[in-house]
């Protein structure tokens, strides 16, 4: 996946989750975060940020911010967009012969469903931010809707579905992702849960710069 239209910035504060105030070329704009979590470790006073130019003339805000340089890490993507067409570009090389992304199963809307001649497929991506000592981590905010995801994964292999839950690194030198306990226990309880129930958990190193990210290999 590679942005069309970037320019470098540096971070000042984020008011809310939906914007920021970023220096751009010697003059302070408020820009669109395309990331609602935290990003508290990522996002401090004067880190350099990439931010993407909108094409839009009517919208409010002419940036999205979309990565963060973090010392002695790099680049982190924090895009959350981006996780979801990393594995579709992943899943168009493999070999299933159906791929439909945004697919109801239940009273969840899952991200990928997949056929492989008679075999069913269901997968559910999530975009790693937080790094701790070279580990990922999710959530890096609690997620009630990321539990209830697991959960019809559960319920889709009990009825004969090959699942998966995805988490895509949107930064180098990390290769596994744990679940964030300290911020919500009960994502980890239920991640344990559907992996006990044969949800395969996957792991997606990515090639990340500071105006692209793709797939690299798969754990």
């Amino acid at each position: 996946m590679q942005y069309k239209n970037t320019i470098h910035g540096k971070f000042l504060s984020r008011p809310n989750r939906f914007i920021a105030q970023v220096e751009i070329e010697g003059q302070v704009e408020t820009v669109h975060v395309k990331n609602t979590g935290r990003c508290k470790e990522l996002l401090r006073s004067g880190v350099d940020v990439v931010l993407e130019i909108s094409d839009n003339p009517s919208r409010k805000t002419k940036y999205d911010l979309i990565s963060v340089y973090k010392e002695n890490l790099g680049w982190v993507n924090i895009d959350s967009q981006i996780p979801n067409k990393v594995v579709k570009e992943w899943l168009e090389k493999q070999d299933y012969t159906k791929i439909k992304p945004e697919y109801t199963y239940g009273d969840s809307r899952i991200d990928f469903y997949m056929e492989k001649g008679e075999e069913k497929y269901l997968m559910e991506v999530k975009g790693c931010t937080l790094e701790i000592d070279g580990i990922g981590y999710f959530p890096d905010a609690p997620t009630e809707r990321g539990i209830k995801h697991l959960r019809e994964l559960v319920k889709a292999t009990e009825q004969g579905y090959h699942c998966f839950a995805a988490f895509v690194i949107q930064m180098e030198h990390v290769h596994e992702v744990r679940p964030n306990i300290k911020t919500h226990p009960e994502f980890g309880i239920a991640l344990e849960e559907a992996r006990h129930a044969g949800v395969e958990i996957l792991f997606i190193e990515c090639e990340v710069t500071e105006n692209s990210i793709k797939a690299v290999k798969v754990m």
